[in-house]
């Protein structure tokens, strides 16, 4: 069963969440991307707090500017830091030594916990990545990759001033192709029912400036058409290794993320493996979670029953 909370953080920040199981159990943690929210996670929530499947306390938040959580209008609040910050003071409102047992996170929430893995590697135990790029080879391809930058290029519409207007025009119009992709001309995809459709316009229609300010402040974007090559630099080392055991899922056919952005990570993660999903796309957790469930399960080594 799903409950659901808000969590009024030291920082200030609230963050609504979504959990379940029995807290003080081990904790698991779920950070959602964009154009998403936490409720992308319910089905894993109740598989993982089940017995049988380690009886974890399950906490999904909506990161700030999401939903019902705290969303400052200011870019500036929106650096990665300050979201580490968030997810680390909301695990110490959840476990008695403030450690994370599992951090699964998916398209911007997993910039995040890559971010987390590599500050804080003492307070999780293991790492796990669907479709996010580590910062270091996301860096590379912007920078090298004219394929990457090319399927990058959304992102510059998305930190337009205007963006959460435009957005939101004409019952989210420009927000639906994000999810339908291919299959737009079919309807959109299987997993699209009218209910998730619902659930995606309560959260839309909560506020769109989170997701756009993550796309103004960050650095890792190409340059807008006309304009001169976007001067990318990959951060310092010491800010891109992972010393936490990390699963990586990746849906092949992402058509923003391309596959490339796996090549060289062993260099950055020492104790990695690597689930390559042929057939998926970006939203894998909607169109097959029970092979997300069983990779998960088999890289904490709780085996489905």
């Amino acid at each position: 069963m799903i409950e659901t909370f808000q969590r009024l953080l030291p920082n200030g920040t609230t963050l609504s969440c979504r959990a379940s199981g029995t807290p003080g159990r081990p904790l698991m943690v779920f950070l959602h991307g964009f154009p998403e929210g936490a409720f992308i996670w319910d089905g894993l929530l109740d598989h993982f707090s089940q017995p049988a499947q380690g009886g974890y306390r399950c906490v999904a938040p909506n990161l700030r500017g999401f939903e019902h959580s705290s969303a400052p209008a200011d870019p500036a609040d929106y650096r990665a830091h300050l979201l580490i910050q968030d997810i680390q003071q909301l695990a110490a409102t959840e476990s008695p030594d403030g450690r994370i047992a599992v951090l699964v996170a998916h398209d911007w929430g997993g910039a995040f916990g890559w971010g987390y893995a590599n500050a804080f590697p003492q307070q999780v135990d293991r790492l796990v990545i669907l479709n996010s790029p580590h910062p270091g080879t996301f860096a590379r391809e912007l920078r090298d990759s004219p394929a990457q930058q090319a399927a990058s290029a959304y992102m510059n519409f998305l930190a337009r001033p205007d963006a959460e207007a435009l957005l939101a025009e004409d019952d989210f119009r420009r927000m639906w192709p994000f999810l339908q992709g291919a299959d737009a001309a079919t309807g959109g995809p299987t997993w699209l029912t009218e209910p998730v459709k619902d659930q995606y316009r309560a959260l839309w229609g909560a506020g769109l400036v989170g997701g756009c300010n993550l796309y103004r402040v960050t650095p890792l974007k190409p340059a807008p058409p006309g304009q001169p090559a976007a001067e990318i630099r990959i951060p310092p080392r010491e800010r891109l290794t992972v010393d936490v055991p990390t699963l990586v899922i990746w849906a092949l056919d992402d058509v923003a993320l391309l596959p490339s952005l796996l090549d060289g990570l062993d260099d950055y993660v020492g104790d990695l493996t690597l689930c390559r999903v042929p057939g998926a796309t970006h939203w894998i957790v909607h169109e097959q979670p029970e092979r997300v469930a069983h990779e998960i399960a088999s890289f904490v080594r709780l085996a489905p029953q």
